[in-house]
């Protein structure tokens, strides 16, 4: 089996160039392993809603449900849904900027971010095969 490798960050991008990046962005998903005792729900998926408004109950409800729809996502468990602090970070082995969630108080206060809606939970879907069998993370970026 391979071995995933570590992102390295080489550089988090400013609030302005934050901004930027987001032009047009409708949304993305970043899909990551989930830790191996979550055998029912193998993949942890963050959808970052490119909007800092906070969303009814019926809207989040809402947008889980065509996400889980639209990529074949199912089984989700631990839903978290709120305004989170969003920050990026550009690899040289990378081709898009990686979103960065920041939950640790320092990461927040040291790494440049944008507050974004958030949707986190564990899930599992057979279109996101890489990231269970090889261990794998990715982006996808969804422009308006």
């Amino acid at each position: 089996m391979p071995v995933a490798k570590v992102i390295n960050t080489d550089k988090y991008l400013e609030v302005a160039e934050i901004e930027k990046n987001l032009e047009n962005v409708n949304y993305i998903i970043l899909a990551t392993p989930a830790p191996k005792h979550f055998k029912d729900t193998p993949i942890q998926f963050t959808i970052f809603l490119n909007t800092h408004e906070n969303l009814s109950q019926d809207i989040k409800d809402a947008v889980l449900d065509k996400f889980l729809d639209e990529e074949e996502i199912f089984n989700p468990k631990e839903v978290m849904s709120q305004i989170m602090p969003v920050g990026f970070g550009l690899s040289t082995k990378q081709d898009t900027l990686m979103p960065l969630l920041l939950v640790k108080p320092e990461d927040m206060k040291s790494i440049p971010n944008k507050p974004m809606h958030v949707i986190d939970f564990l899930a599992d879907s057979e279109k996101f095969n890489e990231v269970k069998d090889n261990d794998l993370t990715g982006w996808s970026y969804t422009y308006n």
